[in-house]
């Protein structure tokens, strides 16, 4: 009997460490599981909206629970846990692209994990449970789930441990819709983009007309300021090869953001130094550089606008200075970050 009693003590004994190793390790990978359940095999669909209007992808009742509801999946279940194809991860309510397959591991958390993620897409918050830091996609505030540092898993020394059910995944396969647009107005567009055609992962340079009210303009035109556009440059760049900041810090150190309505001798609101965003981490990324510019004493006019219709300037304004063997006159490289 006394034997029977000390063998059911030490099962117990044995539980409860089981069961407390398994609390600490879902704790370890950002995991804490909700109480919520569902249905096996029920798929309630559902429309996320943005206040703003903006429509969502439609999520399934277990995509929403991860989400919006800030739950999480059950480790090692997800469909991209051990997916080795190489592509984009993508968000999946507003598919937003989050992070490079070039930079997932194998973490043995049971989730997919990235030691990195794409410039200005995933956003840090501190979790509701006072401990951990919460990432969401900055786009549209979808929660994926965990950043942890300093465990020495990688170079890096970072994991974003995410949900499968927050992404979506875009294969190498279809890397030509993986290329971004940028779209900067900085004076004449000869020299703007002079100095982008030069760069390391941009695809094409166009010059164009952009901002204003008349569609298909000419540069005759665009030149007699009536028509609101400004001379502008139409960037395809990978991200993979360079990111959206590289480019827009180039873009204010190549012409003066201080200058209202003018870039050195061309005057006019044709020539306004202006960023026109097609995304919100664009958006975000141009004014955060406005704001250190700011600090660093600058009087910056530029403005940012919602990206438009762009039109591409007449034939003989491409590649102007290539074409004609010169150099930009007022397009001076100026180092200001």
């Amino acid at each position: 009997m006394l034997v029977c009693e000390m063998k059911r003590f030490v099962w117990i004994q044995g539980m409860i460490a089981a069961v407390f190793l398994l609390g600490q390790l879902l704790f370890l990978c950002g995991c804490i599981q909700d109480n919520t359940t569902y249905p096996a095999g029920k798929h309630r669909l559902t429309v996320q909206t943005e206040s703003a209007g903006m429509t969502y992808n439609t999520l399934t009742a277990d995509e929403e629970r991860v989400i919006v509801n800030k739950g999480t999946e059950q480790p090692f279940s997800g469909k991209y846990y051990l997916n080795k194809e190489s592509g984009s991860y993508l968000c999946r309510r507003c598919d937003a692209p989050l992070f490079f397959s070039t930079d997932k591991f194998e973490s043995g958390s049971g989730w997919p994990s990235f030691d990195d993620a794409i410039e200005g897409a995933v956003k840090q918050i501190p979790d509701a449970d006072g401990r951990r830091t919460e990432i969401v996609c900055a786009q549209c505030g979808a929660h994926l789930g965990h950043v942890f540092f300093s465990e020495g898993l990688t170079a890096k020394n970072v994991r974003h441990c995410v949900n499968s059910l927050s992404l979506s995944f875009l294969p190498e396969a279809h890397a030509e819709t993986r290329t971004q647009k940028a779209i900067f107005a900085g004076g004449c567009f000869w020299g703007v983009e002079y100095h982008f055609s030069k760069v390391k992962g941009v695809h094409s340079v166009k010059s164009g007309y952009t901002g204003g009210v008349t569609d298909h303009p000419s540069y005759s035109q665009v030149c007699t300021g009536k028509t609101g556009h400004a001379e502008a440059i139409a960037v395809e760049f990978d991200p993979e090869q360079v990111s959206y900041e590289t480019l827009a810090k180039l873009f204010f150190e190549i012409h003066d953001p201080t200058q209202l309505n003018r870039q050195g001798p061309d005057i006019g609101t044709q020539y306004r130094s202006a960023v026109f965003y097609t995304s919100e981490v664009q958006k975000r990324v141009i004014e955060k550089l406005i704001e250190q510019l700011k600090a660093k004493g600058y009087k910056v006019v530029t403005s940012v606008e919602k990206a438009g219709a762009f039109w591409d300037a007449e034939a003989y304004h491409q590649d102007y200075y290539r074409k004609n063997g010169h150099q930009p006159y007022c397009h001076i490289y100026q180092k200001r970050f």
